[in-house]
């Protein structure tokens, strides 16, 4: 689509205002994301909380809470990878259970660190 069909695409959707001055690229997937967006739901309240922290650079909090049973972390420490499952318990590595991403990392590191900040979770700086 060219420029001008996209901003009669936009303009036609209740609610939205076409801005001015964007690339027919940029005005292509904001058309492509609002029809996305009202067939299948958009983004929570919280998720457009956390783009808008992420685009402006500030720290959002631990998303390990956010993680759900089934996900993998990956983290590599001292040339070896090291993969942790999220179970509804916990945390498994190479097959042994753990109560914390802490406890998890204390494991692999041998010392005190932040688990969500060992795997890069938390947006914050490692000690």
């Amino acid at each position: 689509m060219d420029r001008s069909a996209c901003a009669e695409g936009l303009a036609a959707m209740p609610g939205l205002t076409v801005p001015p001055r964007l690339r027919a690229e940029t005005l292509r997937r904001l058309l492509a994301y609002e029809i996305q967006a009202r067939a299948l739901g958009g983004l929570t309240a919280g998720e457009r909380r956390m783009l808008r922290a992420v685009a402006s650079g500030k720290p959002v909090g631990d998303v390990s809470a956010q993680a759900s049973p089934g996900t993998h972390l990956v983290r590599e420490w001292k040339g070896r990878t090291y993969r942790v499952e999220v179970t509804d318990n916990g945390y498994v590595l190479d097959g042994t259970p753990y109560a914390s991403l802490s406890a998890v990392a204390k494991r692999i590191t041998g010392t005190a660190w932040s688990g969500p900040r060992f795997f890069g979770l938390s947006g914050k700086r490692s000690a």
